[in-house]
């Protein structure tokens, strides 16, 4: 009963993608991105001889939290050809080129059949699954021909299916899987609970893949013009709540510049705050040689990919989402030793509790909150030198999760 309600949701699931598709750009993509999607597997994969690794990731998140795996796999076992999915749009369509692997291609909608096409195309001798995927026919498919399955970073919470009474196929499921490695000691016991004993506390690999990105230093030739000589607030991931709050703080604060990188990326959106405001704007995709980045004051990053490497330009962080859903990536910022502000919906992140806990981080509900937390680290270099050692420390400290991974994975 469980596996057929599963598999219904999941045909009601794909039923509702492709209605939505002719409206909706995000669901146009899902869909396209899946025409023909075994032929263009077949023909990729021709003649290959060599073992295959696929990695799956829900969207960009779990693929940059997965990444610093694949290129260490990519290079203690060059024998194996890698093989990347995606879920998502919103990873396939920005990761679509990545170098380190031999072949990226989105999942296809998990029913039984497709699961047993794909696989048996596939045919991987390991197959790693990153944070939160748990797709039970490809799953089931994967271990019924032998595959070695691991789960990577992995956070589990008691409202999941797998510790709930109706959940046993579930369980079955996860019981299948060689190793599971997950973030926190709260994850291990939970799946100790239901008898599963292949468990390795290994931390977050997000640590090591921001540890990497500070290491690298890339440069963006046109937004160091933007910062240079001046103090910076670098506001990722914004959604209108945030913005409505950073539009007044703009304003008032003349003497900081300012960089919008929103998280949904909407033209009009940009442009109607750009015509609010009194400050002079660019947007990064209308730039030119001739742009007067000098002068500018406010630059909006309206386009995908480039945050991570924006953050090291940064004095002052803001991280957007938490008057939605939840807040989003807070450990870009800390790495490059930025302070952060967030909204309330913040407690289901260990890392921006912990940044709290450590004054590396401030959590606000109020514009008026926004602007003492902002105004108090302008004036006091003490304290804003002191929550920066704090926020990079922080994020030092979480290194290794990808070595430990290794040690089993390779």
């Amino acid at each position: 009963m469980q596996k057929l309600m599963y598999n219904l949701g999941i045909y009601i699931y794909g039923i509702l993608l492709n209605l939505a598709s002719v409206f909706n750009k995000k669901a146009e993509l899902w869909v396209s991105g899946r025409k023909n999607l075994y032929a263009r597997l077949s023909d990729a994969l021709k003649g290959n001889q060599s073992p295959i690794i696929w990695f799956h990731a829900a969207s960009l998140g779990e693929f940059e939290q997965g990444r610093p795996v694949i290129e260490a796999f990519r290079a203690a076992r060059p024998e194996y050809k890698i093989l990347v999915t995606f879920f998502s749009p919103s990873g396939y369509e920005i990761r679509k080129n990545y170098k380190g692997a031999d072949w990226i291609f989105y999942m296809p909608l998990d029913t039984p059949s497709n699961a047993r096409r794909f696989v048996d195309i596939v045919k991987p001798k390991k197959a790693v699954f990153i944070k939160y995927e748990f797709w039970l026919n490809h799953l089931i498919r994967l271990q019924q021909i032998g595959c070695e399955l691991f789960e990577i970073s992995a956070i589990f919470r008691p409202s999941q299916q797998f510790f709930k009474p109706y959940g046993e196929q579930f369980r079955t499921v996860l019981r299948g899987f060689r190793h599971i490695f997950v973030q926190n000691e709260e994850s291990k016991t939970l799946l100790t609970s239901i008898n599963l004993e292949n468990v390795t506390v290994t931390g977050d690999t997000r640590f090591d893949r921001v540890l990497d990105t500070v290491a690298q230093n890339q440069s963006i030739e046109v937004v160091e013009r933007f910062a240079k000589g001046h103090r910076v607030l670098v506001a990722g991931s914004t959604w209108t709540p945030d913005e409505e709050l950073l539009a007044r703080l703009i304003e008032e604060h003349r003497d900081v510049k300012f960089i919008i990188a929103p998280h949904e990326i909407h033209q009009d959106r940009i442009d109607a705050f750009i015509s609010k405001s009194t400050r002079k704007s660019l947007k990064y995709t209308t730039l030119t040689a001739e742009s007067d980045l000098e002068n500018a004051e406010v630059l909006f990053i309206d386009t995908i990919g480039i945050l991570s490497k924006v953050y090291r330009y940064g004095t002052f962080s803001y991280i957007g989402g938490g008057f939605g859903v939840g807040i989003h990536n807070t450990l870009e910022a800390a790495g490059f030793g930025l302070p952060l502000a967030f909204g309330p919906k913040y407690k289901k992140f260990a890392e921006a509790c912990d940044l709290i806990s450590l004054k590396a981080a401030h959590s606000i509900n109020s514009y008026d909150e926004l602007n003492n937390w902002f105004t108090q680290l302008k004036e006091n270099g003490s304290m804003l030198d002191s929550a920066s050692k704090a926020a990079a420390a922080y994020v030092e400290t979480g290194r290794g999760a990808t070595e430990r991974i290794m040690k089993q994975l390779a």
